[in-house]
């Protein structure tokens, strides 16, 4: 029994120094970043502004890959069937954890197939209408909706995305009906609403910053429970609906079963970029909040959000067809 004890320390001692081992050389090629929304969106613009940062931190090519659809679902089924060795990363949003609550047959279990490494920015939301739409506030937002109901369209990342399950709650608190039209991520339907394909749109701030300032969209409320600093004289949604706050978060990931040694390398890099003054300045600009957590602290936020967000889909009336 003791040699059998000595043999399971030498292995367990074997173990943690392999793991060291890859740390330090890690990355010894270019890291493919899966961001699984297309490009312009906010979580796109969170993957390319932190992960420039990361490969001139560790002096290696860290390569975004686009990989839209499903809300998400295709680029997550890509990387939870990934080899986790540190080489295939993902850019996502609290859209993963909700997803688990709307599809009932996903390939991959939302906590249980994927490492969390760090949030990175935490994001308010921007209710905003397109010129043509004749309201200025979210009280006559609401009294359109009820005199037309169902006639007031708003884009949308996809089904089940963070601005469907924001809106769809949104119309579920302010007792309306409203026409959801899906894009195959934000900055799809950002440029969807600037152009009047549709009216409405609760989205990131960043995804609508370059249209406000063009002119193209106009800006209502914001998601938060306080007035956000970029927009001190705008009010927030729940202002006029009692209640409502929706915020959100882009995380970065690794395949289940990535060497711990390897989790922790990244995430004290992914520290220091969001830290570093350039990379905190652009992601203000964009009204996304630079933002980290240790590993275990994420995974106990994971665990709090799982249950959190099951109760905003049930509240929300989403049901997508199986």
């Amino acid at each position: 029994m003791r040699l059998i004890r000595l043999m399971g320390v030498g292995v367990g001692i074997a173990m943690m120094a392999c793991g060291t081992v890859r740390a330090q050389s890690y990355p010894s090629k270019p890291v493919r970043v899966v961001v699984v929304f297309s490009p312009g969106g906010a979580t796109d613009i969170v993957g390319r502004l932190v992960y420039a940062k990361v490969g001139e931190q560790l002096k290696q090519q860290f390569i975004i890959d686009n990989r839209a659809g499903a809300s998400g679902t295709i680029g997550a089924t890509i990387v939870a069937r990934s080899p986790p060795d540190g080489y295939t990363l993902m850019v996502y949003s609290t859209t993963l954890i909700a997803s688990a609550h709307l599809y009932k047959n996903l390939p991959y279990e939302a906590i249980q197939d994927f490492t969390g490494i760090t949030p990175v920015a935490r994001l308010v939301l921007l209710l905003g209408v397109h010129p043509s739409l004749p309201v200025r506030t979210i009280k006559e937002l609401i009294a359109l909706a009820k005199a037309r109901p169902n006639e007031v369209a708003y884009a949308t990342a996809g089904v089940g995305a963070l601005q469907h399950l924001a809106t769809a709650l949104f119309a579920n608190m302010g007792g309306i009906k409203m026409n959801h039209v899906p894009y195959k991520g934000g900055g799809p339907a950002g440029i969807a609403l600037a152009g009047g394909e549709t009216q409405m749109m609760l989205t990131p701030i960043s995804e609508l910053l370059p249209h406000l300032k063009s002119g193209r969209v106009r800006a209502i409320a914001v998601s938060s429970d306080n007035r956000h600093s970029l927009f001190p004289k705008l009010p927030t949604i729940g202002e006029t609906i009692k209640g409502y706050e929706f915020t959100s978060w882009m995380g970065t990931f690794a395949p289940a079963g990535t060497p711990r040694a390897i989790v922790d390398a990244l995430n004290a890099e992914l520290k220091k970029a969001v830290a570093d003054p350039r990379v905190a300045d652009n992601l203000s600009a964009q009204a996304l909040d630079p933002m980290h957590m240790g590993v275990d602290e994420f995974a106990t936020l994971l665990k709090s959000e799982y249950q959190k967000y099951g109760d905003i889909v049930k509240a929300s009336g989403i049901q997508i067809p199986q």
